[in-house]
C-alpha cells in the first residue's frame, strides 16, 4: 500500500483517496515574471514523477497545477521593462512550457491562470466577508482575518501568538491585525486592475490558489503539492481561505518538495545564486538533469554541483549501454526487481530506492545477454518499462550514449570518419595508426568500443 509523508500530521499515512479509484492532485505552480531555474525544475518533475507513479497503479488522477500570471512580482518586472504584463507573462509562460517539455514532463491536465480566474476569486472573497472571515479597510483593501480561524498555523507548527509577534505591518496598510491578509487590493497607479464590488483593484496571492484549486477540483483535494517555501503563509492561509468559504477540510495529504541549495544556501531568485534550466542544459542533457532530480528523495534537500551531474551522466550511460544493440521486445520477467521498484514508490515515492532497484536489474540484463539475447531483450523492455514511470530510459540508447550533452549531436560526420580510416589501418595491421586515432578520438571526448559487430563510440 502506497504510504506518503503527510505535512499536515507530521508522519506517513496510507494514502487513500477521499473517492476510491480517483486522485484529486493540485500544485502550485511558478510565479512567471521569469525563466525557470533549477528549483522550479525539481517541483515540476518531483511531482510529474508522483503523478506518473499514481496512473501506473491503475488510479484516475486529475493533475493540476497552476499558473500565477498577476502579483507584485511580475507588476514590477513589466514595469522595470516597460512591457504590458500580459505580454511578459505570456513570453515566460511559452519558456516555461519548453524547459517542461525539454524535461518530459507531462502537461498537467489543466493549467489555470490566475487572470482567468477573476471572477471565482471575487466570488470566494464575498463568501469570506460575509461569513466574517473578511473585512473591507478604509483604504479599499479586503483583509482576511486570522483570528476569525480556528486552528491557523497547524500545517506550519505555528502559534499565532508567535507569529503575531513577529509580523510586520507597511505604513499604508489599515489591518485590524498584523497577521492578516490581504485577499483584494485596491488600485493602484501603473497597476492592472479588474471591477469588483470593494471597487476595481486586483487579487492576492494566496487567494488565486484556493479559487483555482476548489473551481477545478472541488472543496477537498486528495493531495496538493509544493516547494517547501511555500509551506508558511501561502499553503496556511491557503487552507484559512478555502475552509473559510465552504466550510470543508480542504486537503487530505499535503506534500512539499525539499530545497535545491548551492554551498548551503537554498537556491532563489532573490538571493541571486541560480542556474536556470536553460543554462544547465546547454553542457548536459535533459535526460541527465531528471535522473540528477531523482537521486535525492523528493523532501530531502537537493545539492547542486557539476559532479552530481556528472554522476547521473554515468549512470545513464550505464543503463543506455546495458539497452544497446538488443532488439526491442515487450518487457517480461525480472519480477523480483519490479516488486522492489514498487515497493520502494509505495514509500513516500522513494526514487533512491527505486533507481537502486533498475541499476540490479541492469547488472542481470548484462549477465545474460550474451547467453539469451531474448531474454535480455524482455528485461531490457522492463527496464524501459519501469524508467518510463520516473521519465527516463525512453530515448534510442545509440542517441543518447553518441549526445552526452555537449551540443555536438548530429554533427558526427568526422567520428564516423576517424572510425573508418582505424577500421582501414587495423586491417592493414598498421596498429599504430589505429592506436593513434582512438587516442585522438578519445582526446576529443568519444569512446571506442570494438564488438563482434564492428566498432561503436558514445561521448565519455
Amino acid at each position: 500500500m502506497l504510504k506518503v509523508y503527510n505535512d499536515l500530521t507530521n508522519q506517513k499515512e496510507a494514502f487513500v483517496p477521499l473517492v476510491p479509484g480517483k486522485v484529486r492532485m493540485y500544485v502550485c505552480g511558478m510565479t512567471v515574471y521569469d525563466l525557470c531555474h533549477l528549483g522550479h525544475a525539481r517541483v515540476m518533475v518531483v511531482f510529474d514523477v508522483i503523478y506518473r507513479y499514481l496512473r501506473s497503479t491503475g488510479l484516475d488522477v486529475t493533475y493540476i497545477r497552476n499558473i500565477t500570471d498577476i502579483d507584485d512580482k511580475i507588476i514590477n518586472r513589466a514595469n522595470e521593462k516597460g512591457e504590458h504584463f500580459g505580454a511578459l507573462t505570456e513570453r515566460f509562460i511559452t519558456a516555461m512550457h519548453e524547459d517542461e517539455r525539454a524535461l518530459e514532463v507531462l502537461p498537467p491536465d489543466e493549467e489555470p491562470r490566475a487572470t482567468n480566474h477573476i471572477g471565482q476569486i471575487v466570488e470566494m472573497i464575498q463568501r469570506l466577508i460575509d461569513k466574517g472571515h473578511a473585512y473591507l479597510a478604509e483604504n479599499g483593501d479586503v483583509y482576511y482575518s486570522v483570528r476569525s480561524f480556528q486552528g491557523y498555523g497547524r500545517l506550519s507548527g505555528k502559534s499565532i501568538e508567535d507569529l503575531r509577534a513577529g509580523a510586520r505591518v507597511d505604513v499604508e496598510e489599515l489591518k485590524r491585525e498584523p497577521l492578516d491578509f490581504a485577499l483584494w487590493k485596491s488600485t493602484k497607479p501603473g497597476e492592472p486592475a479588474w471591477e469588483s464590488p470593494w471597487g476595481n483593484g486586483r487579487p492576492g496571492w494566496h487567494i488565486e490558489c484556493s479559487a483555482m484549486s476548489t473551481s477545478c477540483l472541488g472543496d477537498t483535494l486528495d493531495i496538493h503539492g509544493g516547494g517547501a517555501d511555500l509551506t508558511f503563509p501561502h499553503h496556511e492561509n491557503e487552507i484559512a481561505q478555502s475552509e473559510g468559504a465552504t466550510g470543508e477540510p480542504f486537503v487530505r495529504y499535503w506534500l512539499h518538495n525539499g530545497f535545491v541549495r548551492i554551498n548551503d544556501e537554498k537556491m532563489s531568485k532573490s538571493l541571486g545564486n541560480f542556474f536556470t534550466v536553460r543554462e544547465i542544459l546547454k553542457h548536459y542533457q535533459a535526460e541527465e538533469v531528471r535522473y540528477f532530480i531523482l537521486t535525492s528523495q523528493y523532501r530531502s534537500p537537493l545539492n547542486y554541483d557539476e559532479e552530481h551531474l556528472d554522476n547521473a551522466r554515468g549512470a545513464l550511460t550505464r543503463f543506455y549501454t546495458a539497452m544497446r544493440g538488443l532488439p526491442k521486445a515487450a518487457p517480461a520477467g525480472a519480477d523480483d526487481y519490479v516488486e522492489r521498484f514498487n515497493r520502494a514508490m509505495d514509500d513516500d515515492f522513494n526514487t533512491p530506492e527505486a533507481l537502486a532497484a533498475l541499476f540490479d536489474l541492469v547488472r542481470e540484463i548484462n549477465r545474460v545477454r550474451s547467453e539469451d539475447e531474448s531474454h535480455g531483450a524482455a528485461l531490457a523492455g522492463r527496464l524501459r518499462q519501469l524508467g518510463g514511470v520516473l521519465g527516463i530510459l525512453q530515448a534510442d540508447p545509440e542517441l543518447y550514449l553518441r549526445g552526452a550533452g555537449d551540443g555536438d549531436a548530429g554533427d558526427d560526420g568526422w567520428i564516423d570518419d576517424l572510425i573508418q580510416q582505424r577500421v582501414d589501418a587495423r586491417t592493414r595491421r598498421d596498429w599504430a595508426e589505429a592506436d593513434r586515432i582512438r587516442d585522438e578520438l578519445k582526446d576529443r571526448g568519444i569512446a571506442l568500443e570494438d564488438g563482434p559487430e564492428g566498432t561503436s563510440w558514445r561521448r565519455a
